[in-house]
């Protein structure tokens, strides 16, 4: 009689290839069978009767703050938001206080996390022109997702705004690049447009649909030249959007729950600055044209681009109120509701969020439901109705943009490597999250 250190029963397993009832047979935290398992032993069983059964959602965009600016967040908090939303690893970025940008911050911050993050991790290795002749050697480092780069959005070092240092760090690499695609110096000269006493409703004319096909233009001519795989992150633009499908093979592309559920000017109206990210939520024909590039197959990859700031922060006067907002807490009954809505597929939604993770970026051992992959299991029940409130948000900043949004579809448990980090909105046991691995 086969023996399991944890069974998950009577669940509908759910992924890109089928749905239909199994059951789940863990051993040291990988899988080890899938199908009827009725006659078998378990040191631990979960009855997941009544819940769909998905492989561990993967967040691959999000800002955890730490080091630096730990009152927005640290891994502790955003991890264990991460958790309570159904999300079992996330990619964090690189702009912390100082910037990750060398093996010692990478090894910084997986010190950090140790014993603190809730759920498995990796973080991108900022690229600028200080490092870009080192990106080759660095890039491969144990716990590091890939390289990130700013082209428009970022101060500092991290803020790659000519193409010179840009095509030196496309030059410098062959993991797959992780790009914020803005047009710096046509950011720089439309900012004088915004008037004296003008609110949030201005940013989204501010960073123009023009500074993101622009950046977008320019990054992947620079992609093609030296054969580099891109990633074109939160794409919100119809433009961009029909640039990509063209030039399918060249670039991976990603979106955000925020951009496909948000409108203008309907979020600056209810939200004001808590609306305000980068690149910035855009009005319906913009978000239709997402929504048809989900559906046409041209979006690789959905994330959430968490990016936590006070509420304090967010209520300075446009223009210097912060951009961004928490999201990854929020993702999986966000995209659940859509689901509900049938505005995608519950497999469509897995495909995003696990398997498209994972051939992205070569994630090892990560994103489906197969023999020896690690045991990332994100349980929901498609049928719960429940509002979101920022009360029950774990993330430091304490709000989210959908506080009051009535949901149907919920996270109901969250299990890392075969061990339950939530159930029924609790976080159990200590946080024991680990560095993802790569393939090479």
């Amino acid at each position: 009689m086969a023996h399991f250190d944890l069974l998950v029963r009577n669940g509908i397993v759910v992924t890109p290839w089928g749905v239909g009832a199994a059951d789940i047979g863990v051993r040291a935290g990988r899988f080890a069978a899938l199908g009827g398992l009725s006659a078998a032993t378990a040191d631990a069983t979960i009855d997941a009767r009544g819940l769909h059964v998905l492989p561990g959602v993967i967040d691959t965009q999000v800002h955890f703050r730490e080091p630096g600016m730990e009152h927005k967040e640290d891994l502790a908090t955003g991890t264990a938001a991460a958790a309570l939303g159904g999300v079992v690893g996330v990619f964090e970025m690189p702009n912390t206080q100082p910037n990750t940008t060398t093996p010692e911050a990478i090894a910084d911050k997986l010190a950090r996390a140790r014993g603190r993050a809730w759920v498995d991790h990796a973080f991108y290795l900022g690229g600028d022109a200080a490092n870009a002749d080192r990106l080759r050697e660095w890039e491969g480092l144990p716990g590091v997702a890939g390289v990130k780069v700013f082209m428009g959005a970022s101060t500092g070092t991290l803020l790659v705004a000519d193409d010179a240092t840009l095509e030196a760090i496309v030059a410098n690499g062959r993991r797959r690049m992780a790009v914020h695609c803005e047009d710096e110096p046509r950011l720089i000269e439309r900012k004088s447009l915004i008037p004296p006493g003008a609110t949030s409703h201005w940013h989204p004319v501010w960073r123009d649909e023009e500074s993101a096909l622009r950046a977008t233009a320019r990054l992947l001519a620079l992609a093609e030249r030296h054969r580099r795989l891109v990633h074109v992150l939160h794409v919100t633009t119809a433009e961009e959007m029909d640039f990509l499908r063209a030039r399918k093979g060249l670039a991976t592309v990603e979106v955000l729950a925020n951009h496909l559920t948000l409108a203008a000017p309907d979020c600056y109206d209810r939200l004001g600055s808590l609306a305000q990210m980068n690149p910035p939520v855009r009005n319906e024909r913009h978000r239709a044209a997402l929504w048809a590039a989900v559906a046409d197959g041209t979006v690789d990859i959905l994330a959430t681009d968490h990016a936590p700031h006070t509420r304090e922060e967010k209520a300075r006067a446009y223009p210097t109120s912060p951009s961004g907002m928490p999201g990854v807490q929020t993702l999986v009954p966000v995209m659940l509701d859509h689901v509900a809505k049938g505005r995608l597929s519950l497999q469509r939604l897995v495909d995003l969020t696990s398997a498209g993770p994972q051939r992205v970026f070569g994630l090892s051992c990560k994103g489906r439901i197969a023999a020896g992959y690690d045991a990332d299991l994100t349980l929901v029940d498609l049928q719960a109705s429940r509002v979101i409130e920022d009360g029950q948000q774990a993330s430091r900043a304490g709000w989210t943009p959908f506080h009051g949004m009535r949901v149907t579809g919920w996270p109901m448990a969250t299990i890392v490597r075969g061990e339950t980090v939530m159930r029924d909105g609790q976080l159990l046991g200590t946080a024991r999250g680990r560095p993802m691995g790569f393939q090479p």
